[in-house]
């Protein structure tokens, strides 16, 4: 008998579709059951009984959100715990804390295996073809969802896990296998006969890199259309042909350190836009800028470059790691966007982790202040750089230190009140800036840091602290880089 089957993605932000949850649609629909896909909590699901409920989970900081959904979705099977499942990255990472929070044992890692969600089937839910049509109005039934690029790019993996065990990383407790290759022809043909050709190709693979299969993965995608320079035909709404550059994205980064030149050669034959490559830490400047380089020589001028921050780096080599991508730019001519990425610990419930003592509140504040204002992209440019993060690591600290309405406001006239304060500060102690920052930290309101100023007994940090007590503009990132070759609107 058909059953009915709901599939539900927590209302968090995220750029791509549920993958998991899109194969266990086509397992389902493979077995003629019905499928119903939402996001987030619909009040309207309740009065319809579901046979199966499938509530995917992401990352560990969307804790509350996932929580709730979960508790609200279990409550709809009425005590039968066998029609709910929980599964994905956060039910991998943490099982036991999921099932204490709701009372549902969560499915953990890949289902690889037949088996895995029916004791007598034998399908195999990780090798379905994703099912492209379970955001369509007919199987959202209750509400609508878009995701970036879904209904013109390929998504999958072509290898899977990754051999590093990386601590800042979950992958090997989500992926603990590597497999070389999971095969590339099949799995986009078969995408390709039921949903129509896509122009792009979007892999989240772990290190691509570390396959030795690496030149028969990038054979297949010749194959199929993604060399470099490939585009593809379609009709435009006025019935006239014209065409697409198509993109191959390695979303997940690719391994610096494993960069040769045969391999960089290798993906130069592909349609990459943009080659991404993680630079986590300083101590891999020397094998950062040497695959920088290799790409450049094979003509892949643009690249994308994951910096972690908040982990066991300082500002100082922060701000380093962001200089050292301004300069290749400028040396190679290439146009490299540096993605700050905040390090959360892989059981965090939320994202207020300070990775004492070399980060603190107000640091990590004003940095997301400003990458707020870019959109969390670094763009290429000197003068855009030197804008937004300084001149110098001394000026990048200052920058951390400044309170929001002159930090949001730098460059536009008169300038006097921002050159007051650099003053102000300059004439700090290295003591007394500790105690600016004690206070900052210690006090995130304008109220409480009213309260703290007035027992404070050196005159100098409570005249500076004036400056955190006036009320930021209602927008002030419209000011920021006003006179900056590029402007946020850009980013």
């Amino acid at each position: 008998m058909a059953r009915n089957v709901l599939l539900v993605e927590p209302n968090y932000k995220t750029k791509f579709p549920p993958l998991g949850l899109m194969k266990i649609s086509a397992y389902h629909r493979e077995l003629g059951d019905t499928v119903t896909f939402v996001k987030g909590i619909k009040e309207s699901a309740a009065y319809e009984f579901w046979d199966r409920i499938y509530v995917s989970t992401l990352f560990s900081y969307h804790w509350n959100v996932t929580v709730e959904t979960i508790k609200y979705y279990k409550n709809l099977v009425k005590g039968d715990l066998s029609r709910i499942f929980v599964g994905g990255i956060m039910a991998s990472l943490m099982p036991k804390e999921l099932w204490e929070a709701t009372g549902v044992v969560p499915l953990r890692g890949v289902l690889s295996t037949p088996g895995a969600l029916d004791r007598k089937s034998g399908l195999i839910v990780d090798r379905m073809i994703p099912d492209y049509k379970l955001f369509d109005a007919e199987t959202q039934r209750f509400s609508t969802q878009e995701y970036d690029l879904v209904g013109d790019s390929y998504f999958g993996y072509l290898t899977r896990g990754c051999p590093n065990k990386c601590p800042f990383c979950g992958v090997p407790r989500l992926e603990p296998e590597f497999v070389e290759y999971a095969g590339a022809k099949d799995y986009i043909e078969k995408i390709t006969e039921l949903y129509g050709r896509k122009t792009h190709l979007v892999l989240f693979d772990n290190n691509i890199l570390h396959s030795g299969e690496l030149e028969r993965i990038v054979s297949d995608l010749r194959d199929l259309g993604f060399q470099v320079g490939a585009k593809i035909a379609y009709k435009n709404k006025a019935g006239q042909t014209t065409y697409k550059q198509r993109h191959v994205d390695f979303n997940q980064g690719t391994d610096a350190r494993l960069m040769t030149e045969e391999n960089i050669k290798l993906l130069s034959e592909l349609a990459i836009h943009p080659l991404r490559v993680a630079f986590d830490n300083i101590r891999f400047k020397g094998r950062y800028t040497r695959a920088v380089a290799l790409a450049a020589k094979y003509w892949i001028v643009r690249l994308s470059n994951y910096v972690l921050y908040n982990y066991k780096d300082t500002p100082e080599d922060f701000w380093q790691r962001l200089k050292v991508n301004i300069d290749l730019n400028r040396e190679y001519g290439l146009s490299i966007y540096s993605f700050p990425m905040k390090y959360i610990p892989l059981d965090a419930k939320d994202r207020s982790y300070v990775s004492e003592p070399s980060w603190n509140w107000q640091y990590l504040r004003n940095v997301q202040r400003v990458l707020n204002v870019l959109k969390g992209s670094v763009m290429p440019g000197d003068e855009f750089f030197y804008r937004a993060f300084g001149e110098s690591e001394e000026e990048f600290l200052t920058i951390l230190h400044m309170p929001e309405k002159l930090l949001m406001n730098r460059g536009r006239t008169p300038k006097q009140e921002e050159k007051e304060w650099k003053r102000k500060f300059k004439r700090l102690t290295a003591g007394q800036k500790k105690e600016l920052l004690r206070v900052l930290c210690g006090n995130r309101t304008v109220s409480k840091l009213t309260s703290a100023s007035s027992r404070l007994k050196s005159a100098k940090v409570r005249e500076i602290l004036d400056y955190y007590l006036l009320e930021p503009d209602d927008n002030p990132t419209l000011h920021l880089f006003e006179n900056s070759e590029l402007s946020s609107g850009q980013v």
